[in-house]
């Protein structure tokens, strides 16, 4: 037998998947992977049944359906004030994971350096690892976790070739500012460098902030690609379907790489999408939404010894049990999985060099009755 050696050693199974699995073996709710257990659009799901009984079921053109590759681009106009060319600068992806995925493929060369922003969602760093890259760890500062722009600078070398955002940031919750995204910018243009935003939260973001997206900054946008996510935003994550929007230079090479990883994304959904995104009612107040859903967790732990972080957008709420126990937070996170049959995340697990700050985090994408139940569970602390 051939022996292999693996690209990537040290990963296993994803935390997600491990503690999902766990939460099932031990009957517990599931607040640790970032599902919703609440209704897609009735509206949403119809639209897509029709454009399936009209026989839309091939394969869709490479670069997405024009249909909606239009309604995206009169959305990020209308949101962003940019206006966006939907033939070149608009690529529906299989998820926003694999718009990631893509773009590091196409962009980062053997050496080359990326900057990432630990705790970080999980496929940056094998993303960046696969395509022979070398990530540069930069841990954000807690409780607000905010970037250090001063520590970005003196991180930069002749081999740094991009940057990459999220925001609203999972899993913490926090959001960039205004401040941050012209920090950013004047970064990028001094050293010439690309950025990559993860930005598939952007319509869930609470108590009256705005977005701050790469797109609104037009010098930053001129080196950016900006990631979306349909699943997110309307709650059907099993979809899969998502988008990277980035001047045409960037596109074409993105494209290359998109064509042979997954090559086109499922047709009716598209065509259902462009149909939906034409009416504003259908996105407009997500954000409201899911703060009443935070909120209503919120409420719910109230009496507890848990101490909530704050949590601007996202579907995540941090919260640090420093007072309750001296367990390293993986071995809180399998207790309270095991004996009290709630299931977070441990937020070390974001982290390169396994920061422990004794936080968990719980997905509060949920209905009020889940919501309910684990509430009752934690007060129990």
């Amino acid at each position: 037998m051939q022996q292999i050696k693996s690209r990537l050693p040290e990963v296993g199974t994803s935390i997600f998947t491990v503690m999902s699995r766990m939460a099932l073996e031990n009957g517990a709710i599931n607040l640790s992977q970032g599902f919703p257990d609440f209704p897609v659009s009735e509206k949403l799901v119809e639209l897509i049944h029709q454009y399936m009984v009209a026989g839309h079921n091939q394969y869709a053109p490479m670069p997405g359906v024009p249909a909606l590759q239009i309604s995206i681009a009169s959305v990020v106009h209308k949101t962003f004030n940019r206006q966006t060319d939907f033939e070149t600068e608009v690529t529906i992806t299989a998820g926003a994971t694999e718009a990631i995925f893509s773009t590091i493929a196409a962009i980062v060369n053997p050496g080359d350096e990326v900057i990432v922003f630990d705790p970080a969602y999980d496929s940056y760093d094998p993303s960046i690892r696969l395509n022979g890259g070398i990530p540069i760890q930069i841990n954000l500062n807690p409780p607000n976790f905010s970037i250090d722009w001063q520590l970005v600078k003196e991180k930069i070398t002749p081999r740094t070739k991009m940057i990459m955002i999220n925001t609203p940031h999972n899993p913490t919750g926090a959001v960039l500012t205004e401040q941050d995204l012209k920090a950013l910018e004047e970064i990028a243009l001094k050293h010439g460098l690309i950025v990559l935003s993860d930005e598939v939260y952007e319509r869930l973001i609470f108590d009256k902030l705005v977005h701050q997206s790469v797109l609104k900054y037009p010098g930053l946008a001129s080196q950016s690609i900006a990631v979306f996510s349909f699943g997110k935003t309307f709650h059907a994550t099993g979809w899969k379907v998502g988008y990277a929007v980035a001047p045409d230079y960037l596109t074409r090479e993105i494209r290359k790489a998109h064509q042979f990883v997954t090559f086109s994304v499922n047709n009716p959904v598209q065509l259902a999408l462009a149909e939906y995104l034409t009416d504003q009612e259908n996105y407009l107040h997500l954000g409201t939404f899911f703060q009443q859903k935070r909120d209503f967790f919120l409420e719910q732990i109230k009496g507890t010894s848990l101490k909530p972080l704050p949590c601007h957008g996202s579907y995540f709420q941090l919260l640090s049990y420093q007072s309750v126990s001296e367990k390293s937070d993986k071995e809180m996170a399998e207790w309270m999985t095991k004996e009290l049959k709630l299931a977070p995340i441990p937020v070390s697990a974001f982290y390169k060099d396994k920061t422990d700050h004794k936080l968990l985090r719980f997905c509060f994408a949920k209905g009020e009755e889940t919501l309910k139940k684990a509430g009752d569970i934690l007060r129990k602390l």
